[in-house]
């Protein structure tokens, strides 16, 4: 778990991270460098979920070694199973982390929603969404692993 009081926004008690893959973890379906080792710290600490539809082909083969529960979501709206899979989870204990449009809504309806904005671009509406905009998935890892970055961005 993971405890953040944030003065004027929330105190937030999080238990899970749901990451989406590509775009986020993974740059044209390969994980992105520094990323397991990040996810090996925080690992102790919150349940790991990695949300995707596996583009690329490759989700499987990639994260076999990490500490996270796979989702591979059907084809359909992504974006509501996305959002369905983060209610289910509890949204008040979920951190999410996307970049794309289909995470618009996971980024919004979890207790912390953290946009990206590295190579692959980022969807308007997830910035939108989002409590925090990182300049990539290394600095949103750093963000929960010491977190009074988020409390000085956020806080009232």
């Amino acid at each position: 778990m993971i405890g953040i009081n944030i003065p004027g926004f929330k105190e937030l008690r999080l238990t899970h991270l749901v990451l989406d893959y590509n775009g986020t973890i993974a740059a044209h379906g390969r994980l992105i460098r520094g990323v397991p080792e990040k996810l090996e710290v925080l690992a102790p600490r919150l349940a790991i979920h990695i949300l995707t539809a596996d583009t690329f082909g490759t989700v499987r083969e990639q994260v076999s070694p990490l500490p996270a529960h796979l989702i591979v979501i059907p084809p359909g709206d992504q974006a509501q199973a996305k959002c369905a899979y983060v209610r289910q989870l509890g949204a008040e204990l979920t951190v999410a982390v996307g970049n794309g449009r289909n995470d618009r809504l996971m980024l919004k309806e979890a207790a912390l929603g953290i946009a990206l904005l590295q190579a692959e671009g980022a969807a308007v509406e997830a910035l939108l969404a989002a409590d925090v905009v990182a300049p990539d998935i290394l600095a949103a890892l750093d963000l929960l692993l010491a977190p009074d970055g988020l409390i000085a961005t956020l806080r009232s």
